[in-house]
Formats: structure tokens, sequence, C-alpha cells
């Protein structure tokens, strides 16, 4: 069985979130940095659903993991 692999694109549609790249980029300069401390999925930004999602696919190391760890590492560096 091949793994699903998501983009950052699926990934912010699968939030409800605006998934063009233009919007992923404002969603991230307007969110970033994020305290290296706080886990992803804990960030005030989310809402209750969204941070569910983030925490269960991390914790799960599911088929979304890969791309949520790009966004997490995205919202660290950025600033």
């Amino acid at each position: 069985m091949e793994p699903n692999i998501h983009s950052i694109a699926n990934l912010f549609a699968q939030l409800g979130l605006p998934s063009d790249s233009s919007a992923i980029d404002t969603f991230i300069a307007t969110h970033a940095p994020l305290p290296h401390d706080m886990p992803l999925s804990d960030a005030p930004f989310w809402s209750p659903v969204q941070a569910a999602f983030l925490k269960t696919e991390i914790a799960e190391d599911a088929d979304w993991s890969a791309v949520i760890d790009t966004l997490d590492v995205q919202l660290r560096a950025a600033g």
C-alpha cells in the first residue's frame, strides 16, 4: 500500500482554510513565529476542530503528519 502524500494546499483545504498559495503565505506570515515550546495544535489561531485534527494526525503519525510537520517548521521559521 502506498502512503497518501498530501500537499500544504490539501492540508489548508482539509482545515477549512483558503488553500491558494497566496492565502497560505499570508496565513504563515500572519501567525509566525510560533514559539518553539508550543505544540502546533495548541496555537491560539486554530479552532477546536482544527486543533483536534492536527493533534490526532501527529499523534497517530497518520497520512497528514508529514505535511503538518512542514507547516510546523514554516510557522516556526517565518516571522
